[in-house]
């Protein structure tokens, strides 16, 4: 299940008549939670680190765990490293789209940092890396140089209008070559990017995540670990600014009446289970363009600089105008997942390689930024 997408559910007269009042609906945003994105960049964090790192919290990541865990050494260091309590063992048991969310965390702090006047000079798992599994050993070490000729990276304008777009897209309004183009350009470290907007190939794919998201929610293990991460209403996303969250007076009136809640999302009898499954296959279907990154390798190395592209054609996709929605069901490496998975592969990578990322693309309705931890929250001791 994804947010946002239970507002086709139960909606009657009494949902309704609650989302209505005006005041009520000033009240439920999750101000707390959704305060590290006005505070980027602010007086707080005047110190280099301190600011880029403000920056990088507010990178896309899986099921928004914000896995990452920052140590600041001597004047000029960053020490990366993954909590080990933020990982999704039954979607991602490798932790490799964990992962590449931390190399969008990268890739976002080097770009803040060139707007301060300073290169980052990363050094990914330097004590080695475990392709099975991650450990508490440093991530990334990445020292700050003041550099005079650093450029601003150009998609950086972007970061604050960056989001991942979980809902359906305008299915009248195709993406031109030129965006798609734009897109495809965008990446600089890792492998080979492609994407369609041709209509017969988007079809197919529409298909193809359809089936792979079917499979995840009827995989009990794995939807039940999207539904542990729910965060419904605005008192326990302020409290827990991460997941998968349920903000806004239509989730707080299903819940306040009992109509949306874990346990009506795990009940497959329920007519919230039913309409939300419903909600959320519509974004698949409504699928106007899609994007992929293949690897030559896979290794933790490979899967970093895979993140860090990937938020370069997430910004590029800002800068275009489009929705970005990553639909990373087929890519995942569990049993019941793995005909989806050889299907990808066979399609995208027929001479090797491994698909990192696979992302639709079309022109959705604006959206509310996603709830970050603020950056004190990610600070430990060296």
């Amino acid at each position: 299940m994804q947010r946002r997408q239970f507002l086709s559910i139960l909606g009657g007269g009494v949902v309704l008549a609650a989302a209505a009042g005006t005041g009520f609906a000033l009240t439920r945003t999750p101000t707390d939670a959704l305060a590290p994105w006005s505070a980027a960049g602010g007086s707080a964090y005047a110190e280099p680190r301190l600011r880029a790192l403000s920056y990088a919290i507010l990178a896309p990541n899986p099921h928004n765990r914000q896995p990452w865990q920052v140590e600041l050494k001597g004047e000029d260091t960053v020490v990366l490293r993954v909590d080990l309590e933020r990982l999704l063992p039954h979607t991602d048991p490798f932790s490799r789209q964990i992962t590449i969310g931390l190399g969008c965390f990268l890739e976002l702090m080097v770009m803040a940092a060139a707007e301060t006047g300073h290169r980052v000079e990363i050094e990914p798992f330097p004590e080695g890396a475990d392709s099975e599994r991650l450990t508490t050993a440093p991530v990334a070490i990445a020292r700050f140089v003041e550099d005079p000729d650093i450029e601003p990276d150009p998609l950086f304008v972007h970061v604050m209008a960056r989001r991942s777009n979980k809902e359906p897209f305008d299915t009248a309004r195709p993406v031109s070559d030129q965006a798609l183009a734009a897109v495809l350009a965008s990446p600089r470290h890792s492998g080979r990017v492609g994407g369609t907007n041709a209509p017969e190939e988007v079809g197919a794919w529409r298909k193809l995540t359809e089936q792979a998201l079917q499979i995840e929610i009827d995989t009990p293990r794995t939807y039940r670990e999207s539904v542990d991460l729910f965060r419904i209403g605005k008192a326990e996303i302020n409290a827990n600014p991460d997941g998968i969250d349920f903000s806004g007076p239509m989730f707080e009136s299903l819940a306040l009446f009992g109509q949306f809640s874990r346990e009506v999302a795990l009940d497959r009898t329920s007519a919230g289970f039913k309409q939300g499954v419903e909600a959320v296959l519509e974004n698949t279907r409504t699928a106007m363009a899609h994007v992929w990154m293949v690897t030559d390798g896979n290794s933790r190395t490979d899967q970093i600089a895979a993140g860090r592209d990937w938020l370069r054609a997430n910004l590029a996709a800002t800068a275009q105008g489009l929705g970005f929605h990553p639909l990373s069901q087929a890519l995942q490496e569990y049993p019941e997942m793995a005909a989806i998975y050889q299907d990808v592969h066979t399609r995208l990578a027929p001479d090797g390689g491994t698909v990192q990322m696979l992302v639709r693309l079309g022109y959705g309705p604006e959206i509310q930024v996603s709830p970050r931890w603020p950056l004190e929250a990610k600070l430990r001791e060296a």
